[in-house]
């Protein structure tokens, strides 16, 4: 499918993202350089296991040009706001009238490698990128427990991301059926996970189609097959 050139969003850019369009959406995904490899930190949360397995360097992301890319998106977000928000508002336009054109459904996703709170984030002179787009259904996954108790935009979806250090928060937002939370495995992904039930999340990144009170399975990928840090859950623990 040819999606036309933008910006700053990435349209329907991998396998899993592409996937859900045989679901009726077109996603528009916006990549930064994670952590702090920019000199601005946009994953306040992120941990050791976090980084080492970061999904940046997959696929495309090995790429250098890729790479100058992300660069290049996250100095304009932080050096050049408005020229950055202009250019994020027309993405998402056009996004919107491309996937309407097409039938589907338009979901856009700000933190395809950063975790930042774009819900409480000025956007061209409204509250949010949320705020200015009510049309437009936004996700993102966060490693920040506080913002899944936070009353977020009606347009606006959030699971959480466990890691190595935030058990205690994973499980208590799965069993409080609080929301869903998505947790990374190094075999097979298992049907249940420590009692409750997984979905498999690897068949699209439609996450907004999930139940409350599920683990999201993710197999791991690129340099995480690799991490010991306990980032990946290894051999069902826990099951």
């Amino acid at each position: 499918m040819n999606v036309g050139r933008y910006n700053l969003l990435a349209v329907n850019a991998d396998a899993k993202t592409s996937k859900g369009t045989g679901m009726g959406y077109l996603t528009g995904i916006l990549y930064l350089t994670p952590a702090d490899g920019s000199g601005w930190n946009v994953c306040q949360f992120a941990t050791e296991g976090c980084k080492a397995s970061c999904l940046n360097t997959a696929g495309r992301g090995v790429q250098n040009s890729v790479q100058r890319g992300r660069l290049r998106k996250t100095r304009l977000l932080f050096e050049q706001r408005g020229e950055f928000e202009r250019q994020l508002a027309a993405d998402i336009a056009k996004l919107a009238r491309y996937a309407r054109r097409l039938g589907l459904t338009p979901l856009v996703r700000l933190n395809g490698t950063s975790d930042l709170p774009w819900h409480r984030m000025r956007f061209q002179g409204y509250a949010s990128p949320m705020e200015a787009f009510p049309g437009i259904q936004f996700y993102d996954y966060t490693k920040d427990p506080l913002r899944m108790v936070e009353r977020l935009p009606g347009n606006y979806d959030l699971t959480f991301s466990r890691s190595e250090s935030n058990d205690l928060a994973a499980d208590r937002i799965v069993a409080s059926g609080l929301g869903r939370v998505a947790v990374v495995f190094a075999d097979a992904i298992p049907n249940t996970f420590r009692g409750m039930p997984v979905v498999n999340g690897d068949t699209s990144d439609v996450r907004v189609q999930d139940a409350r009170g599920v683990w999201v399975g993710l197999k791991a990928k690129g340099r995480a097959k690799r991490d010991r840090s306990g980032f990946v859950i290894r051999n069902q623990e826990g099951n």
